[in-house]
């Protein structure tokens, strides 16, 4: 299993206008696509399983982020959507070519992208 210290960001809905209207959460996400780039994340096109690990939030208390560590992530964002932002991320130009891949959100104490291969 290969683990990437990269918390994970879904790919936000994009506009004409975010070419230049830089808003957060495109300017976060361009962030997070350049980092997965320079630090060579590679997602095979079949056979892969991914983990999303989710940050905890700081406002939940010690007794709380212990019951939560390694629990299933039931909230938002949606795993297509990190799935689609990792993907948009490794293959920029067509991720078209991935055809089998398993995904999975966890709570963690830092986020982090782990592949299975």
């Amino acid at each position: 299993m290969t683990r990437y210290d990269i918390t994970p960001l879904p790919k936000p809905r994009m506009t004409q206008a975010d070419s230049w209207k830089q808003r957060p959460c495109v300017q976060r996400y361009w962030a997070f696509k350049d980092e997965v780039q320079i630090r060579g994340v590679r997602v095979p096109f079949g056979g892969a399983h991914v983990t999303f690990v989710l940050p905890m939030p700081k406002s939940w208390s010690k007794g709380k982020k212990r019951i939560m560590d390694g629990k299933p992530h039931r909230a938002k964002p949606d795993i297509d959507n990190l799935l689609k932002g990792l993907l948009d991320a490794v293959y920029p130009d067509d991720d078209s070519a991935v055809w089998d891949i398993r995904a999975t959100k966890r709570w963690g104490e830092q986020g982090m992208i782990l592949l299975d291969l």
